[in-house]
């Protein structure tokens, strides 16, 4: 720790007591005081992302008596910009709210959101969603924009992986995490501002302990159990909340982020958290989902078309002080804004009403037997109405197409499963925003496609299997033509031998919302599918792929999706990427897939391609990106001596010998984006 800030120790930027502790667990109430308000904990604070919380007028929430929202600084710093908080004074006059404000350091966004994003030691290049560009966001930025937003609880800058990531990239993240967070420290210098450092390192205990050592170091104000609540189970997030709380200061505020349910704030507060954000009241709000003493309700079900109740008669709520069920199903059925407004409302109350007595509770020492009581009415569904599938006269099984069938997965997403291999398409995040943000945005297409540089794009989509790729990349265009914009020819040809997969997404589209267009039955129909203005065509080419990409057009770039390695390796080989690259006979393309594995980074770079990382998504922290030739302003960092010393050392060394022989491992280790530039 430098000397400067050994001398942050002295300053008390946060007053901070604990008023009370539970006997039983290590649950406790405790107060902060910040330039705004006083805040009692445990305190649920809700997500204002842009500066406003979802469906909510600012002068409401203010009227419940919330003490602390948080602002995303990511999306506020891309839009409206700092120059406008600079001229406004700071968030609160903005937006007009006169208790706390906490934000967020983006870096959470940068890594889950953004596509072709770039680490360094200096921090993370992104592009803006707004204007395209890239811009460097280290420590020093996150807590200069935070200071010109104008909250008064910021957090410093972290590196924050899906939790499943492997130990790896956790350990290297716990470390940039670590020197970020000096970084934070020295860039908020004399400020009045808290700051919070954030503690990281995945599902793994033993990075978790380091992590804590690290941060609880230094003299931060409060401190952040981060890396939860992005993949990981129920249990492992209760185990690691649980773990990591306990490495935490008892004079200093504890906060899990991005969590979550009253369930699981019931839980954190049980292992000592004093403080939490999410999305889910006003986010369950818009889906007409309400939680309520008596359990959760979904008000869209029909039992509550003609119901004359409030939602909750225990609750004080606008919506139940004026409203029935009937009234607020009508309004969800419909889609009126209103509904989740008034929804909206009353989760907000009750997630408010609950700390409330879980404080009081806390403070009388009756907190554990209310905790026993608490835990298992909130993991409970509607007790009044409970869901019971009506009897339906039996019907072809729809779930199941030759060898695939339809598997449901966390969140309420559905995927596509190969019955003999167990292997699941888009295995964690909704097929659709894995497609888009995996292939469509890394790939750039919106800018290829826009302009006059070439009469026609060549996009071959290597693997249809459900079709979301080829349907991103549709939608894509079709956005970009209502947009206005000037298009090229778009041409999408599908490789695939086995339709079946594809077919029983069409037999679902109630689960798989993208199909929902004629554009895909045409195309299966036909084997070709072209748009109203004729610029857009969808090919199909049945079969081998390495047979049949001879009858293809030479691509300007591939969505590389067919089965792993396990199951299909020929599509893995070196042979494979070869043929590519001498169909392509020498015209530029680039390459992106889901897989970061190290076989198939080494057969592409046998195969004479040039190789990257590409963005995490799902469980995986990276994909791939490949060029020929390199391309130098794609800004994918590209696979470097690191990495090569790493293959030379690891079982995929031996693996990719036996494989692919002496020739291919020298073809990897003289690869020409390994050598010094210059040389």
């Amino acid at each position: 720790m430098s000397d400067k800030l050994k001398l942050e120790t002295t300053q008390d930027r946060l007053p901070f007591r604990i008023d009370g502790i539970d006997e039983k667990s290590h649950a406790r109430a405790c107060a902060f005081t910040t330039a705004h308000n006083e805040v009692l904990t445990p305190v649920f604070m809700p997500v204002a992302t842009f500066a406003a919380l979802r469906t909510q007028r600012t002068p409401d929430v203010q009227e419940l008596g919330i003490p602390v929202l948080l602002a995303n600084t990511y999306h506020l710093f891309l839009r409206p910009g700092l120059d406008v908080f600079r001229k406004c004074g700071g968030i609160h006059p903005f937006m007009q709210w006169k208790n706390s404000i906490l934000t967020d350091s983006g870096g959470y966004q940068v890594f889950s959101l953004s596509p072709s994003v770039r680490l360094s030691e200096k921090g993370v290049y992104f592009k803006s969603y707004v204007d395209g560009k890239t811009i460097l966001l280290d420590p020093e930025t996150s807590i200069r924009a935070q200071r010109a937003i104008g909250s008064d609880i910021m957090m410093a800058m972290d590196v924050c992986l899906p939790s499943k990531s492997d130990e790896t990239a956790c350990k290297e993240a716990v470390e940039t995490t670590a020197a970020w967070a000096e970084q934070s420290l020295l860039a908020r210098g004399d400020s009045w501002r808290a700051l919070f450092g954030i503690v990281q390192g995945g599902c793994f205990p033993r990075l978790r302990r380091t992590s804590a050592k690290q941060i609880t170091s230094l003299p931060f104000d409060g401190y952040a159990i981060g890396g939860l609540a992005v993949g990981e189970s129920d249990d492992e997030r209760k185990e690691m909340t649980a773990l990591t709380a306990a490495l935490l200061p008892e004079n200093k505020p504890r906060y899990l982020m991005g969590v979550g349910t009253p369930l699981d704030l019931l839980e954190a507060v049980h292992d000592g958290i004093d403080m939490f954000d999410c999305i889910i009241p006003t986010a369950f709000a818009q889906q007409g989902v309400a939680f309520t003493s008596n359990g959760v309700v979904a008000l869209r079900r029909g039992v509550y078309k003609f119901s004359d109740k409030p939602i909750d008669e225990d609750c004080s709520c606008p919506a139940c002080s004026h409203f029935s069920r009937s009234y607020l199903h009508h309004l969800v059925k419909t889609g009126e804004y209103f509904g989740g407004n008034l929804i909206g409302l009353h989760n907000l109350t009750f997630y408010r009403d609950l700390m409330a007595q879980v404080r009081r509770r806390i403070m009388e020492g009756g907190f554990r037997s209310f905790y026993e009581d608490q835990r298992e009415k909130l993991a409970e569904g509607d007790k009044e109405n409970p869901a019971t599938p009506p009897r339906r006269k039996r019907r072809k099984n729809r779930s199941r197409l030759g060898s695939y069938e339809v598997v449901g997965q966390d969140g309420g997403i559905h995927s596509i499963r190969d019955i003999t291999s167990g292997e699941i398409m888009h295995s964690v995040l909704d097929p659709f925003t894995e497609a888009k943000a995996l292939y469509v945005e890394q790939s750039s297409l919106r800018s290829d496609i826009t302009g006059d540089r070439n009469p026609e794009y060549f996009l071959w989509d290597v693997g249809l299997g459900g079709g979301a790729n080829a349907m991103a990349a549709l939608l894509e265009y079709e956005n970009l033509r209502q947009e206005g914009r000037r298009l090229i020819k778009l041409n999408i040809i599908s490789f695939e031998k086995d339709l079946d997969s594809f077919r029983l997404v069409l037999r679902n589209p109630g689960l798989f919302p993208y199909i929902r267009s004629n554009a895909p039955r045409e195309f299966l129909r036909n084997g070709i599918w072209l748009s109203s203005d004729g610029m857009c065509r969808w090919m199909l080419l049945k079969g081998d792929f390495l047979t049949t990409m001879a009858n293809a057009p030479v691509p300007d770039c591939i969505y590389y999706d067919p089965f792993s390695f396990f199951i299909n390796p020929g599509m893995w080989s070196v042979r494979a990427f070869r043929k590519i690259l001498d169909r392509c006979g020498g015209h530029p393309v680039k390459l992106f897939t889901y897989s970061s594995s190290v076989l198939a980074r080494a057969a592409l770079l046998a195969a004479g391609f040039h190789v990257s990382r590409g963005s995490s998504t799902g469980l995986q922290s990276q994909t791939t990106a490949a060029f020929f030739p390199l391309d130098i302003s794609s800004g994918f960092p590209l696979l470097d001596k690191a990495w090569l010393e790493r293959f030379k050392t690891s079982s995929a060394h031996s693996d990719f010998l036996k494989k692919e022989g002496c020739e291919a491992v020298q073809s990897v280790l003289d690869h020409p984006q390994f050598r010094d530039p210059g040389s």
